[in-house]
């Protein structure tokens, strides 16, 4: 099984979240949880790889020395750039898991718990606490179109249930926040899995 992590361009990445600091720092935190996501995916056995799609050299650099392969292409939108990643890596058959750059709490035994959970064919999703979608494993990997984005989780039960796949949902604690603004950067320090570099980056500003 492979899982996915896609991650933008740095310049675009995360424009609400600390706007009162230098646009370095926060392209430093976006690093650093892309860094912990591929930690904690990389400890899951059943795991064989973690794939990191972007369009940004940096990151891609950042991803392989980090261990996880690298996908670099133009950015034509997230899901465009998920499906191009899980057609490149994973077998027509395989599962593919996808989990966003930004869920820096993830627990690896949280995300097996997701993979154990998941129907021979079909979808197991996690959602976020906005309503969208923190991972997703589809088997086969094109059961169901990714529609990541506003709204997300609702758009996979739908797109689940067009096609009759089983979808089974886990709110799962270490997954369900996505950081996007200040205060999901302020709620995710209260997660006790939170990895090691975005703890000390958002503990040094006092977050």
């Amino acid at each position: 099984m492979i899982a996915v992590v896609p991650v933008k361009a740095l310049a675009e990445s995360k424009s609400r979240l600390f706007p009162e600091r230098a646009r370095r720092d926060v392209e430093a935190l976006s690093l650093a949880m892309m860094g912990d996501l591929i930690a904690c995916l990389r400890a899951v056995p059943a795991i064989a790889r973690v794939v990191v799609v972007t369009p940004d050299p940096e990151v891609a650099r950042r991803a392989d020395a980090d261990g996880a392969h690298v996908l670099v292409r133009a950015e034509p939108g997230l899901n465009p750039a998920i499906e191009a990643a899980c057609a490149a890596f994973a077998e027509p058959d395989a599962a593919a898991l996808v989990v966003l750059g930004d869920v820096a709490a993830a627990d690896p035994v949280e995300v097996a718990q997701l993979l154990d959970a998941a129907p021979i064919r079909g979808v197991a999703l996690a959602p976020s606490r906005d309503g969208g979608t923190s991972a997703l494993l589809r088997r086969p990997r094109d059961v169901i179109p990714a529609r990541f984005g506003r709204d997300s989780a609702k758009r996979h039960r739908e797109a689940a249930a067009a096609v009759d796949a089983p979808l089974v949902e886990l709110a799962l604690p270490s997954l369900a926040i996505d950081v996007d603004l200040s205060e999901d950067a302020r709620a995710i320090l209260a997660q006790p899995t939170l990895g090691a570099r975005t703890r000390a980056l958002l503990e040094a500003w006092g977050a």
